[in-house]
């Protein structure tokens, strides 16, 4: 090559290099964000996908787009993590709806509800049927948009000082549980608490309340309820599926470049599957160390289970004649979990009862 084309051609790329710039800066923004979790951060497969995601997504950015992660009562509270947002206070967190049922029963349609569904057919609707796009489109009174990035799936049902064998052993319990299952179980007799995660051992240990649920073997391990409280209850009937969402102001979502968008909606579908994940593959060990430790395994009596399922429903049916967005969103949740069990009933259920009993000859 003869020097003056070299230097031409050099001196292109130095000029294309000083146009691209630029224009590079202005698609890829300096972003940085801070978000508040409803979770304490020794809840590591609860607070940890939060801090994975974070960092996927400063590494997908070349460090332009950093999120500031704080746990439950950093910045604010573990229920009042939407307000911060809707607020304009803090630019996103990380919540199940149900955590909000207070100022919004909707809001935990998102989340779980009593006798809905499993982890896969909550994802299901969420990624497929219609159920996030239906969700963002309501959200949108709260100056926010979601985006699903967890699952826990299917809960214990949680601890208790005394067993409970009939509806008479719920009269008077204070339980520590959140979302509708608080109003569900109040119509059995039981006394619902909502109280943080953090402060749950506290509770039961000094005997503010008689039980107590939280995720299931993994977390419960962690937080020692096994000490105060060794009946150990399945399943989580209220909490089959319980979908973490992440909340960003809409403001700020949609000033976000579309390439920030997406890859904030990767790291978090990600995420989503890796949660789910994470206590599949921890919960089954746990267990058994668990009961190693004292923890008595009970199963709720088909009485119990019965009951609570005729009161979710009653409560469904008051909530739906009421409030037309509740009514809305909970039919189309319902028709896509009726339609989902004829499958499962057909294959899943099949396979998965089948593998039950020809495991034992393994």
């Amino acid at each position: 090559m003869k020097r003056r084309t070299f230097m031409a051609g050099g001196a292109a790329g130095v000029a294309g290099a000083a146009v691209a710039a630029p224009a590079i800066a202005q698609t890829m923004p300096e972003v940085s964000w801070r978000c508040a979790s409803s979770f304490p951060k020794s809840l590591d497969a609860l607070y940890g996908p939060l801090d994975t995601m974070t960092k996927q997504i400063a590494e997908a950015t070349d460090g332009r787009f950093k999120i500031q992660c704080f746990a439950a009562g950093e910045i604010v509270g573990a229920f009042q993590t939407l307000d911060a947002v809707s607020a304009g206070t803090i630019e996103m967190c990380q919540s199940p709806g149900y955590y909000f049922v207070g100022k919004d029963p909707v809001l935990a349609l998102m989340a779980d509800v009593p006798f809905i569904m499993n982890v896969r057919q909550r994802n299901a609707w969420l990624y497929q049927g219609g159920g996030q796009q239906l969700v963002n489109d309501y959200v949108k009174k709260y100056n926010v948009h979601t985006v699903p990035g967890g699952n826990t799936g299917t809960q214990m049902g949680g601890w208790f000082r005394k067993e409970v064998r009939t509806l008479e052993d719920l009269k008077g319990l204070k339980f520590r549980i959140a979302g509708l299952a608080g109003q569900v179980v109040a119509k059995l007799g039981v006394v619902p608490q909502q109280i943080p995660g953090g402060d749950t051992y506290s509770s039961l240990e000094r005997g503010v309340i008689d039980a107590a649920e939280w995720v299931g073997p993994y977390d419960d391990e962690k937080l020692a309820f096994v000490r105060v409280a060794p009946y150990y209850y399945y399943p989580g009937f209220w909490e089959g599926a319980p979908t973490v969402h992440y909340w960003i102001g809409t403001e700020k979502w949609n000033a976000l470049p579309k390439s920030y968008q997406q890859i904030f909606n990767n790291a978090a579908a990600a995420n989503n599957l890796d949660m789910t994940a994470i206590y599949d593959a921890r919960n089954p060990a746990a267990l058994r160390r668990l009961v190693a430790a004292g923890a008595q395994l009970r199963a709720f009596s088909p009485e119990i289970l019965d009951a609570a399922y005729k009161a979710a429903n009653e409560i469904y049916d008051d909530l739906s004649k009421s409030n037309a967005d509740f009514k809305r969103i909970y039919e189309h949740l319902r028709a896509f979990r009726n339609e989902e069990y004829l499958w499962w009933q057909v294959a899943e259920y099949s396979f998965d009862t089948m593998m039950l009993r020809l495991r034992q000859r393994s």
